[in-house]
């Protein structure tokens, strides 16, 4: 029998939405995600196994999680990802994934197998020289080829871009432009602030300069604006006649934390209740005692705060002290 009490917080939210980080490594660079001279990997005793992630990823679904979505780091980069597949999905749960994509093609019958079609894809830039730039990495053309090996085989694809002004904000028109024919939905991620990306509020780009650009070019008339999804992170609009969608995660101008039902899990067994909150509740070294961590569980989400980990103003975001008190977005998870 299920039973969602230790996964609903003091603010009446129920968390049914396990967010589960397979791995710290990337065979990307970007530098949002990851400070410039790298990160001290968590030793790989300390990572889950595969049926530690199993047992694990079971607690939260015998307590009313009813999706999951597997995150990194780069996810696919996992030798045993085939195994985690095939394990999961016996629990008869939704299973996504977020990917950079460029392993997709390797990993695409797997995928199909267990019926993982909900694929969200990294890809900050459509220019060839910029992807390079931000990602010191040339792998473009081979991440290009893997969305329409997806789209060809009928996944449903939401693509993340996370803006920095000054560097990829001149593509929103582009990005847009892609729904006109593709079946996809961009997403607009507000540049967030881990430790070790170098962020400052100077480099966000709102929601607001997003919609003017869009009805600039398109027209006012020519927006619409889509119900937003339960427990919504991404604002919905479409472009009329567009086959696509585009959304706008706006966390720090305009955050969405009344309907949060997220909980992460890091790939060494920590779970962090928010992803701006610095604190962390260790499941792993609980579990491999042998006791129970359903406790833990419920201790985590009831020590949720209202609203950005307690930060509730864009000024206290802002603060270094604050913001720089994290782990880098890569060993997170996305």
């Amino acid at each position: 029998m299920q039973n969602d009490t230790i996964l609903t917080d003091d603010f009446g939210r129920k968390h049914n939405y396990l967010r589960i980080s397979l791995i710290e490594k990337c065979n990307l660079r970007c530098t949002y995600c990851m400070p410039a001279e790298g990160i001290l990997l968590s030793p790989k005793a300390s990572l889950m196994k595969v049926d530690e992630i199993f047992v694990i990823a079971k607690t939260f679904v015998n307590n009313g999680v009813d999706k999951i979505r597997l995150t990194g780091g780069e996810p696919l980069l996992r030798k045993d990802f085939p195994e985690i597949i095939a394990q999961l999905a016996s629990l008869k749960t939704e299973i996504s994934i977020t990917t950079n994509g460029i392993l997709i093609d390797k990993h695409i019958d797997i995928l199909k197998q267990y019926n993982v079609k909900k694929i969200n894809l990294s890809l900050d830039t459509l220019v060839p020289f910029k992807f390079q730039t931000i990602t010191l990495r040339n792998q473009f053309e081979k991440v290009i080829d893997n969305l329409h090996l997806l789209l060809n085989n009928d996944f449903r694809i939401k693509i993340n871009v996370v803006l920095i002004k000054g560097f990829n904000d001149n593509e929103i028109i582009d990005f847009i432009n892609l729904t006109q024919h593709l079946p996809i939905s961009i997403r607009f991620i507000e540049f967030m602030p881990f430790a070790g990306n170098d962020w400052d509020k100077s480099k966000m780009v709102s929601q607001d300069e997003i919609l003017n650009q869009v009805e600039n070019h398109f027209s006012a008339s020519k927006l619409e604006k889509l119900e937003n999804e339960k427990n919504f992170t991404a604002r919905e609009f479409k472009i009329e006649n567009h086959l696509g969608s585009f959304g706008i995660i706006s966390s720090i101008t305009n955050p969405f934390c009344d309907g949060c039902n997220r909980i992460r899990l890091t790939a060494n067994g920590k779970i962090k209740n928010c992803l701006f909150s610095n604190s962390e509740t260790d499941l792993l070294t609980v579990f491999r005692n042998g006791e129970s961590i359903e406790d833990l569980i419920g201790f985590s989400i009831k020590n949720k705060k209202k609203i950005r980990a307690g930060m509730d103003t864009v000024d206290q975001v802002s603060n270094p002290v604050l913001n720089q008190d994290n782990r880098s977005m890569i060993t997170i998870g996305g």
